[in-house]
């Protein structure tokens, strides 16, 4: 329930942590209260400590709607298209190839010029595939397309009287998803103004809740940034995403 704590830091929930992995009525008891809670305990480990989803109708879920309602919307069902997208993106950058999500070592990099720039950048690749005489390669995916013409529309930046980037634009999007992101635990600031590096947690969340879906029809399309030739945002073998 405090996303940014850890059992490194915390000599209690470090002995917790160590006894619900060595304590298998405790486990069962920790799972059964968070049950009641509607939380699915995710993982528990000496690194992220417990990790924790909200069901569906948990009073702890956090629906797109409440989420996007939080800033100024220029088209309600549209700006909820492009949150969700901006959020998409920044797991697909942060951990851009199969392994990633297997190692426990590893740490991503994102920032908001990154995933503003690769997702623009995949929008301009769909337009252009839809252009001239060809057939619509998206034909069966009108919502894919609904959402890289939406992205491709808004305008990038707009100064604030302050400097910051308009909340309705692009990278103010990108900007409220990571700066979230971060207040769950799941990115951490580091270095320049709008870089992060991942957690443990967001590592967890990424290769348990990843929507399988929605990264396959992306992957089909061939318009995902990756950091080889064979790079990919599912998880290795063994790491699948379950349906959620």
């Amino acid at each position: 329930m405090r996303p940014k704590a850890l059992p490194s830091r915390d000599a209690g929930y470090a002995e917790l942590v160590r006894r619900y992995r060595d304590d298998d009525g405790f486990a069962d008891t920790v799972q059964r209260v968070a049950a009641g809670l509607g939380l699915v305990v995710l993982a528990v480990g000496p690194q992220p400590g417990i990790v924790l989803a909200a069901v569906e109708e948990s009073v702890f879920e956090i629906r797109m709607d409440e989420y996007a309602r939080r800033t100024v919307l220029q088209n309600r069902q549209t700006d909820k298209m492009l949150h969700g997208l901006a959020h998409l993106a920044a797991a697909a950058l942060a951990f851009p190839r199969p392994d990633d999500l297997g190692d426990d070592s590893y740490v991503g990099r994102v920032s908001v010029d990154q995933v503003d720039g690769a997702v623009r950048e995949a929008c301009r690749v769909l337009e252009e595939r839809t252009t001239g005489a060809a057939a619509d390669p998206l034909s069966d995916a009108p919502q894919l397309e609904a959402a890289w013409r939406a992205w491709l529309r808004r305008p990038e930046a707009t100064a604030t009287k302050d400097g910051r980037a308009g909340e309705a634009t692009t990278r103010g999007i990108v900007g409220k998803a990571l700066r979230f992101l971060a207040d769950q635990g799941f990115l951490v600031a580091v270095g320049t103004e709008g870089a992060y590096r991942t957690t443990p947690r967001y590592q967890v969340q990424v290769r348990e809740l990843a929507a399988q879906r929605a990264f396959d029809e992306l992957l089909q399309l061939g318009v995902l940034p990756v950091a080889t030739a064979g790079g990919a945002l599912r998880a290795p073998t063994g790491l699948e995403a379950p349906d959620v």
